[in-house]
């Protein structure tokens, strides 16, 4: 395990509140018919409880994200109807919400991602999210479609994540885990919390040797989330996050391989051992002043940095990125025509730029055992990208029962290019900026009953090209290159069965124009086009159910089914029509089930079920991937040893069954030099890990 001066750090950790005299049972706060009124969603800003927000969003409270193995967050969000996150390794991942960003075929794109008021998404609309450590976050956000006007307007929605914190107790606590395929993880929590606020510290260090060839991975990472109040009208908060990041590359296998021998690496990939290193901030300060009782501002700015090296068999990137933003939005509210009429009017700046240069990979020159050697200059680019989002939200009381949500985001989006490695003829330096996106929503919220309601909106979203997707195969930029665009229209309900027993059940259609499609010209060399349209309709159902809860025992079940038919209504490319075939990378069904069992003394048990549908792997649907259903649990015990000693002792199997899948697929795979088609990411067979944690109070 890599180690820094940041490993001096007293190695604590902790994952959920603790009382003096009582263990907190793994799944208290976890979200359940009791609780919808209780949970607010902070990403609306309206401090609206769960249960009367007029969109699509599910919240994972931090029991929940703590309930399985803390290593990999894809098992937690896959909990998410309408959520699927490919995850091919640690750092290898591809998250689609409502089939938005499955044509992507590396990384996360066209979904917005916050850590608190941090964009986790870059200025050509890659989000990175698993680079936080789960013990860093205190909940998670999915808001689902285009229903946001405060986040951008995104296609898919966005993913808010608020960090851990804690400003009951001051505790320090250490964790140690052990797993499979040597899996080894210290995390650490101090947490201080006073009158004036609190401060939280938290330290992980990951080492994984991989189920796969190639596929070692170190991760070490330090965030720091702290509440201080100036007085009573005035809040200011820090936030920050530094990762030090080296993974190697495994990547995609074709299918003999996947079948026969999923642990070898591809033969390229392992041959030049393949790997991506880097290292990552993110810094936040945040103001909070409250001019009266309705009226308050929030005023952030941020920046973060990238420091990555990443040899790859067809050239070495060396890459920097840096990005500033300011974000800030005033909530208040006032009585209009006799009746309360909230709003959040502001704005978000960001720009970044990101220097990289690629150079010749010479491994192919030196023994097999040497990996990757660096050669001659290739190409030495600078991208300058900015944005700004200027957004209202509003919402007004008819009654009690009825409520009308409207809002509006703008959006201006520039790309900027600089060539330093052609200076005449060959030269692609240009500029790019798109006409004004204005992305309207509005919906109609009618409380049924006292703890029913129901809701129906319509929003619009968009989605721009990368600066990379705007490159024709020249390298010149294409001016006529359209971001996706599309319209939303929902009909949702959520509330309580019976007593202890609620629901949350949505049905959407969502229309797309000017799908955009990486058009591949080489051996990982793409451009993108626009190729049509494509129609979104799905349905997405979660149930939580309070089976006991007695003295002794606590029993909660949670279900999510998603059903989707994503179609191509129009999609014409390169004299091929797919029209009116299903939507690649997406599964046409998903089922998930969880089980949370507590008991008085001490002991608990969680299990996870989930089964995935087949997925289209071609444009053309001439190839699907097979369906799958994989298993996991976690069980362990909790006590007091002192009146301020907390002990947890844990373990846990995952894929119990010893399931064969693919936990990703890379889409339209080709064939180059007559080798197949690399499209699997194999999941790993079934593995074990177990931990301890140790809990003081101060």
């Amino acid at each position: 395990m890599r180690c820094t001066f940041s490993g001096l750090l007293v190695l604590l950790s902790f994952y959920t509140t603790y009382s003096q005299k009582e263990v907190v049972h793994q799944t208290d706060s976890i979200q359940n018919s009791e609780l919808l009124d209780e949970i607010v969603v902070k990403s609306s800003h309206f401090r609206s409880s769960l249960k009367s927000t007029p969109s699509s969003i599910s919240v994972l409270k931090s029991a929940v994200i703590n309930s399985s193995n803390t290593i990999n967050i894809a098992s937690v969000l896959n909990t998410i109807p309408g959520l699927y996150m490919h995850n091919g390794t640690l750092t290898t991942n591809r998250i689609t919400i409502r089939g938005i960003g499955s044509r992507n075929l590396f990384g996360t794109s066209k979904i917005r991602a916050y850590y608190k008021d941090i964009p986790l998404t870059n200025g050509s609309g890659f989000s990175t999210i698993e680079d936080i450590d789960m013990k860093a976050i205190g909940s998670v956000e999915i808001l689902k479609g285009p229903s946001s006007s405060l986040y951008g307007s995104g296609l898919g929605g966005t993913i808010q994540i608020n960090p851990f914190s804690n400003k009951n107790n001051s505790f320090g606590s250490i964790e140690y885990y052990n797993g499979s395929f040597g899996m080894q993880k210290i995390n650490a929590i101090i947490n201080y919390s006073s009158s004036n606020g609190s401060t939280s510290i938290i330290y992980s260090n990951l080492h994984s040797d991989g189920y796969r060839e190639n596929n070692e991975t170190d991760r070490e990472t330090i965030s720091l989330n702290s509440s201080y109040n100036l007085n009573e009208n005035n809040q200011l908060n820090i936030f920050a996050t530094y990762i030090d990041l080296k993974a190697f590359i495994p990547s995609s296998l074709n299918e003999q391989d996947y079948i026969n021998d999923p642990t070898k690496a591809a033969f390229t990939w392992g041959r030049a051992k393949g790997y991506e290193d880097y290292k990552k901030g993110l810094f936040g300060l945040s103001w909070q002043h409250k001019y009266s009782q309705n009226t308050e501002q929030y005023t952030s700015i941020f920046t973060s940095f990238l420091d990555a090296y990443e040899p790859r068999p067809f050239n070495i990137l060396q890459e920097k990125t840096n990005g500033i933003g300011i974000r800030s939005r005033l909530n208040s509210s006032f009585q209009l025509f006799s009746k309360q009429f909230e709003y959040v009017i502001g704005g978000e700046l960001f720009s970044d730029t990101n220097e990289y240069q690629t150079f010749e990979n010479l491994y192919r020159e030196y023994p097999p055992e040497t990996g990757s050697v660096q050669g001659g200059l290739l190409s030495d680019l600078k991208e300058k990208r900015s944005y700004f989002n200027l957004f209202l939200d509003s919402k007004y009381h008819f009654s009690n029962t009825l409520f009308l949500s409207a809002g509006l985001n703008l959006n201006k989006t520039y790309y900027d290019l600089t060539d330093y490695y052609n200076n005449e003829n060959d030269n692609l330096s240009g500029d790019y900026k798109y006409d004004l996106i204005v992305s309207p929503k509005a919906a109609l919220t009618y409380a049924f009953a006292k703890n029913n309601m129901v809701f129906i909106s319509s929003s619009h979203g968009f989605s721009t090209p990368s600066l990379e997707e705007t490159l024709l195969p020249n390298g010149l930029i294409n001016t006529a290159i359209k971001p996706e665009s599309g319209w939303n229209f929902e009909i949702g309900s959520r509330g309580q069965i019976i007593k202890n027993h609620s629901y949350d059940v949505a049905l959407f259609r969502m229309n797309v124009k000017d799908l955009l499609v990486a058009r591949r010209t080489g051996d990982n060399q793409f451009i993108g086009v626009n190729a049509g349209k494509t129609t979104y309709n799905g349905l997405e159902i979660a149930t939580y159910h309070q089976l006991i809860k007695s003295d002794n025992i606590d029993l909660k079940i949670h279900n999510a089914f998603t059903l989707n038919n994503f179609k191509f209504k129009d999609f014409v490319t390169e004299q091929n029509d797919y029209s009116g075939n299903d939507l690649t990378g997406v599964p046409n069904q998903v089922f998930n089930s969880s089980l949370f069992l507590n008991f008085k003394s001490g002991a608990y048990i969680s299990a996870n079920y989930n089964y995935i549908g087949s997925i289209p792997m071609r444009d053309d649907n001439s190839k699907y991937s097979e369906s799958y259903q994989i298993i996991n649990t976690k069980f362990g015990f909790k006590a007091a040893l002192f009146e301020n000693v907390i002990f947890d002792f844990y373990g846990g199997i995952n894929n119990i069954f010893d399931e064969k899948y693919a936990s990703m697929l890379l889409i339209n795979a080709s064939s180059f030099g007559g080798n197949a088609p690399r499209y699997y990411y194999p999941g790993e067979p079934i593995n074990y890990y177990f931990g301890m944690q140790l809990n003081y109070q101060f």
